[in-house]
Formats: C-alpha cells, structure tokens, sequence
C-alpha cells in the first residue's frame, strides 16, 4: 500500500492526461459512483490518488469527504480506507471525514471514520514539528512551493498509517520528500529525506523535533 501525501492544487501542476483523470475522479466521488472511482483507482497509475482533491477546488474533498458527506454505505468507506484513503485528512474547512459525517447525520459512518492513533504524540508538539518541516520544504524548494501553489504535508495524517510514513512529490524539483515519524524516547521525531533525481548529489537527510531540524547527512542520490 502507497500512503503519499497529494499537495497538488492546480490542473497547470498536472500533464493534460493526469489533469483530466484527476477531475474525472472528482466527479465521479461527487456524483457517489463508487464503481468507477474503483476503478479509476485501480489503475496502476492512478493508485497513489486515494487521497487526491480536485484540481483548483476549493473545498478540497478528497473521495472519502465525499463518501462521508453522502452517507455511503459503510463498505464504501472502507474500502476507500483500504486504498489508501487517510480518515484524518482534512478538507479547506478543516474537517475529517468523521467530522463531515457527524455534521450531516449519518451515524452509521461515525466509527469506521474515526481515525485511529497508531503513533502517540501530543497536538501541540506534532504541530511544532509539522511547522519545522514546512520551514525545511519552503527552503529546499520554495520556488517550486510558491509557483505551484502547493499544499504542504499534514502529519495527522501520519497518526494513523503502518510505520508514519509518507512522501510528497514536489512538481519541478523531479524528486521531492519521504519522512517517517516516530515516538524516541517519548518524543517525536521526524525523519525526512530529499533530494532532486536531476542533481547528484542533492540527497539531504533531517531529523526534525519540537527542537528545529538537524542535517544528519548529505551528498547521496
């Protein structure tokens, strides 16, 4: 299973053949087929969009936002979570899906959408940690932030995936970031790694706490 964060926001980010199935999958969330969105994420090269917003929507549901705001079965939902989908992904508004759900009435989705807690670590320490990790990808690729207007990783999301792990591919850099979070000695600890697959040498490793962000190593790739 891919867990990858999309901070994708723009169609002008995306090839036209990737721009248009992003869109189709969109509609097809929207419109609760469930079928065909199966489908689309089925393909190989659409596996990793279990997570994927509409290019320059605003609201940025994902199709478990969708699934949760549309009451759907309860089958539904996990399987959406089975691909991949993260329960504690948050839209522009800053709800989950459980949240979505819990709004419009649907009490039969409340407990398959709660998102659980695989990795134990306070709000506010994961947000200070989580802000260092901004500060570190504004300064390896901030250009590229900037010009695509994209939307940066979210390590709620990591509470809940097998090993806290992730990656976020930055358009333009052709490279981008992996990170791991972990609990050391009843802190977190972020572990992150990018590099630019054009550049030798690029590779950067950090490790980032509550702390600030630490290069550990540098030079490989």
């Amino acid at each position: 299973m891919t867990y990858r964060w999309d901070g994708i926001t723009r169609s002008e980010s995306l090839s036209e053949w990737a721009a248009t199935a992003r869109h189709e999958l969109a509609d097809r969330a929207r419109a609760y087929d469930w079928a065909a969105v199966f489908d689309l994420l089925g393909e190989p090269r659409y596996a990793e969009w279990a997570n994927a917003a509409r290019p320059g929507g605003r609201s940025w549901y994902a199709p478990l936002h969708q699934a949760a705001y549309g009451g759907a079965p309860v089958e539904v939902a996990r399987r959406l979570i089975e691909v991949g989908a993260w329960r504690a992904l948050r839209t522009a508004d800053g709800e989950r899906p459980v949240d979505i759900a819990r709004r419009q009435g649907h009490h039969h989705l409340r407990e398959p959408l709660e998102p659980p807690r695989l990795v134990d670590v306070p709000d506010d320490e994961l947000r200070r940690v989580q802000e260092h990790f901004h500060g570190l990808i504004c300064h390896r690729a901030g250009k590229l932030v900037d010009e695509h207007r994209l939307r940066l990783p979210e390590l709620e999301v990591l509470l809940e995936t097998p090993g806290g792990g992730s990656g976020f591919s930055v358009p333009g850099m052709y490279g981008g970031f992996s990170f791991t979070l972990a609990v050391e000695d009843g802190r977190a600890r972020l572990t992150t790694e990018s590099w630019s697959r054009v550049v030798g040498g690029s590779g950067q490793r950090h490790e980032i706490t509550v702390g600030g962000v630490d290069l550990v190593a540098e030079g490989f790739v």
